[in-house]
C-alpha cells in the first residue's frame, strides 16, 4: 500500500516531529509510514486523514491486486 503522507505533510509545512505530535505517535512511526514499512490501524489512518482534512482514500493508495 502506497501513501501520500510525505507529500501532504510537506504541503502543510509540517515536520515529521510536528505531525507525530499531532497524531500522538513517535517520529519513527511517521518515518516508517512515509517509507511504506508500516501500515497504520484504521484509527490512525483516520487521524492522519483528519489532520490533512481529506479522506483515507486520498492518503492511502490501494492497488486493485492488494484488495
Amino acid at each position: 500500500m502506497r501513501n501520500r503522507i510525505r507529500e501532504l505533510r510537506e504541503s502543510a509545512s509540517l515536520t515529521q516531529e510536528e505531525l507525530a505530535a499531532r497524531l500522538r505517535v513517535t517520529r519513527q512511526t511517521i518515518i516508517s509510514l512515509e517509507r511504506g514499512r508500516y501500515s497504520p490501524s484504521i484509527l490512525l489512518a483516520a487521524k492522519i486523514a483528519r489532520v490533512f482534512k481529506t479522506t483515507i482514500e486520498k492518503v492511502f493508495l490501494f492497488d486493485e491486486e492488494e484488495l
